[in-house]
């Protein structure tokens, strides 16, 4: 039995209210207050929240908002004084519907009985999620070792909410993908998902990505430009390696956070912005706020709900399955039929692969391109010996990726947008790494 919450200060609205709910099928709570009804919820959770939009301790807008942030509860707002501002208000929050007072009793049934068919289908896509789980598929996501069934409990989590989520891990974990899965998992699926590498960016640019520029705010600046915040308007930023962020730019983005708003650079007029930040850093948060790569401040703001990616030596089995779904791919691709040897299998799975699931990808792209019929990867360690230095390694890995790219090119005689395809990777990317190897 779904449980809902109806919230109003009407003893006689909350009888008749809740009367109508549990004929519907709803186990009912009343609160006469915000302070009665948080107290409800933090001992019970419920699926539907019907709040009135004036309280005596404060409105109902205030408890949706948290209730978006934190929960996965439908709320419904019932106003008595309702002005269009409010109800789109509400709407734009995130409320399932907006009700009038006095109530439409058959409207009311109406969305609670939409309520009961989301939640039967949120349980139908539970259990098909689970069933995908089984086999080591969760959205974008290969693996099923114990320690990427604790990351995917906790996705399960905090992916309907609007709460922001810290990603870490080494180099190569997958924390875009994560990303990437947590939103389409949400509530802003059909909105805009926007990465953004802090890295990547000229220090003199990354502002005027993030917060947008007016027109002659700079040389060169000749028209208005949004920034990401405002391009992914409804929808999510993955802010990915926040931590190369510049330290006084860190500032205005924990402005831009607390206060929901922001200033284009040259600009003077406050934006008003509706994101959902999700950030990531190869770092370990603790010694890069020591070292002065992150505001403590914005530590605290971003590290709403922290999750940890393991290394692929640490998720066992998960090589082996990772590389049979790469192999798959490349042979959807090319329309071959290559497998793994019997020596490819053992040496996937013994490998330390210090530069996680991304040395583990351009290896077998590598071999695929070598190799005929049967992939042997002959040329990997054997991982009996200790792990490489992790600088070492990364060296290797780069010169493995710049192979790759090369071999992937020559193989479709020039094509790039044929070869970044093949790769996985943007045509944007492909180009910003051939540009590199050409400068060196």
């Amino acid at each position: 039995m779904l449980q809902a919450l109806f919230v109003d200060d009407d003893a006689d609205f909350l009888r008749g209210v809740s009367e109508i709910a549990e004929q519907e099928g709803f186990a009912v709570q009343g609160a006469r207050s915000l302070h009665d009804a948080r107290e409800q919820l933090a001992n019970e959770p419920a699926d539907v929240v019907l709040v009135d939009l004036v309280l005596p301790d404060g409105d109902g807008i205030a408890l949706l908002r948290e209730l978006k942030e934190t929960t996965s509860s439908d709320v419904i707002l019932v106003s008595g004084v309702a002005t269009v501002d409010s109800a789109i208000e509400a709407l734009r929050l995130g409320a399932l519907d907006y009700l009038t007072k006095p109530l439409d009793t058959s409207r009311l049934r109406v969305v609670l009985a939409h309520v009961l068919r989301l939640r039967s289908l949120k349980e139908e896509v539970g259990t098909l999620r689970g069933e995908l789980r089984k086999l080591g598929r969760f959205g974008k996501l290969v693996g099923v070792s114990p320690a990427m069934q604790k990351v995917y409990d906790m996705m399960i989590k905090v992916a309907p909410t609007d709460a922001t989520v810290f990603i870490t891990g080494e180099s190569g974990t997958g924390k875009e993908l994560v990303a990437q899965t947590l939103f389409e998992l949400s509530g802003r699926r059909r909105r805009p998902f926007l990465p953004l590498d802090c890295g990547a960016i000229p220090q003199t640019l990354i502002e005027s990505e993030l917060f947008g520029h007016e027109r002659g705010s700079f040389t060169g600046a000749t028209q208005l430009r949004r920034g990401c915040f405002e391009r992914a308007a409804g929808g999510t930023l993955f802010l990915d390696e926040i931590t190369e962020m510049p330290i006084e730019l860190q500032v205005k983005l924990l402005r831009v956070l607390e206060s929901g708003s922001l200033v284009r650079v040259g600009g003077d007029e406050p934006v008003p912005v509706n994101v959902r930040l999700i950030a990531a850093s190869n770092r370990v948060p603790r010694d890069a706020v020591e070292n002065g790569k992150l505001r403590e401040d914005l530590f605290y703001r971003i590290n709403v709900f922290p999750i940890v990616l393991p290394p692929l030596r640490d998720r066992e089995g998960d090589s082996l399955l990772l590389a049979e779904r790469f192999l798959e791919t490349l042979n959807a691709a090319q329309g071959t039929s290559k497998r793994l040897s019997a020596a490819a299998r053992d040496r996937i799975l013994s490998h330390p692969w210090r530069g996680n699931v991304r040395e583990l990808k351009n290896e077998l792209q590598r071999a695929f391109i070598l190799d005929d019929s049967v992939i042997h990867l002959s040329d990997l360690s054997s991982g009996n010996g200790p792990a490489p230095p992790a600088q070492e390694a990364g060296g290797s890995l780069e010169e493995s990726e710049r192979q790759l790219i090369l071999a992937t090119l020559d193989q479709c005689a020039g094509d790039k947008k044929r070869a970044a395809q093949i790769l996985g990777i943007s045509l944007k990317t492909l180009y910003n790494r051939l540009h590199l190897y050409a400068e060196r």
